[in-house]
């Protein structure tokens, strides 16, 4: 039976990738340190391990009691404007803790490493993004997820350890953390009506994304090892149809048959327009169905009335506290006096 390893697993995407895994008929290894996941978003049948990629004796104790055919690395704090304040946490759990990974996957003869990036790599200024263009991030988590792509190249040339990236781009769907404040700005928006708070924009809402919903992602990072020509390439994946942040708000709040309420929030460090090219995969993966924003947003809300609101996390432990946004900075002093 062919073994897969999925790193943030009990999270939003690696759950879904974990689910299709096991509809392939993979034997399915779980880990994650729960700090953004939940143990109830592993799908049944699938074996759990609670830890971080970062503890070094766990990773090799894995790689020594399973013979990983292939590696799918979604564990990531995934928060890209916070990034800038968070520097060192950043790069530990989303650059070092992937060189484990890697380490480990030359190490055990690991068939494929196959890793979600972001195209958070592009920077500002490209789109359509598409991946013959030079990437210039604009962050410490772009610049993070850049530099493990380059170490995937390199460890290619030099181990043959075969690769796939993949660079999706605002992915939404069930199981969304939406208690997190920092990313994922439809989770956010739900959230926010739940609790009957207006939904927060920064700046004016004219920032334009291709909001992805998470089944035209899922299933080609888990299908991906099937595909030969795949191999030690790199592919954009989500959703063709950029819309804008204002036009996001009002669809979400019909979803979830609430009014309309927005307050727009100074603007923070962003890319404006930010969407991607997504020939290169059709033309390996095939033309493939994809969920309009409508439908993809009306089943998360189904799921998010039945689950409820969960409480927001405070990140407490800021590096950089200097031209934080407002509204975040208010949180963190708030936090700080609580302590």
């Amino acid at each position: 039976m062919t073994t897969s390893l999925v790193t943030g697993g009990a999270g939003f995407m690696g759950s879904h990738v974990a689910e299709h895994l096991m509809k392939l008929g993979h034997r399915v290894i779980v880990v994650d340190d729960l700090s953004g996941g939940f143990r109830d978003n592993v799908p049944s049948g699938a074996e759990f391990v609670e830890g971080s990629i970062l503890d070094l004796r766990l990773i090799d104790h894995l790689f020594e009691q399973n013979s990983f055919d292939y590696v799918y690395h979604l564990a990531a704090y995934a928060a890209e404007g916070l990034s800038h304040f968070i520097k060192r946490f950043n790069y530990n759990n989303n650059l070092i803790g992937s060189i484990n990974l890697i380490n480990a996957s030359v190490n055990h003869n690991v068939k494929c490493f196959v890793f979600t990036s972001s195209i958070a790599v592009y920077g500002a200024g490209q789109s359509p993004m598409n991946e013959a263009m030079i990437p210039v991030p604009e962050d410490s988590y772009g610049i993070a997820k850049l530099a493990v792509e380059q170490e995937l190249r390199v460890t290619h040339e030099m181990f043959g350890l075969n690769y796939v990236i993949f660079r999706p781009h605002n992915v939404y769907g069930e199981r969304q953390n939406i208690g997190d404040r920092y990313r994922n700005v439809v989770g956010i928006f739900m959230n926010q009506i739940l609790k009957g708070e207006a939904m927060t924009i920064f700046g004016d809402g004219t920032q334009q994304r291709a909001f992805t919903h998470i089944d035209d992602v899922a299933p080609i990072i888990a299908e991906c090892v099937d595909y030969p020509k795949a191999a030690n390439e790199v592919f954009n994946v989500g959703a063709d149809v950029p819309h804008t942040v204002n036009d996001l708000a009002v669809v979400v709040a019909r979803a979830m048959g609430a009014e309309c309420k927005v307050k727009h929030l100074d603007p923070r460090n962003e890319v404006k327009i930010a969407f991607s090219d997504h020939s290169k995969a059709q033309s390996i993966f095939g033309e493939r169905e994809k969920v309009s924003l409508e439908k993809g947003i009306q089943g998360m809300a189904r799921w998010v009335n039945d689950h409820g609101s969960r409480a927001s996390n405070i990140f407490e432990d800021i590096e950089i506290a200097k031209n934080m946004p407002n509204s975040w900075a208010g949180v963190m002093r708030t936090a700080a006096v609580q302590r």
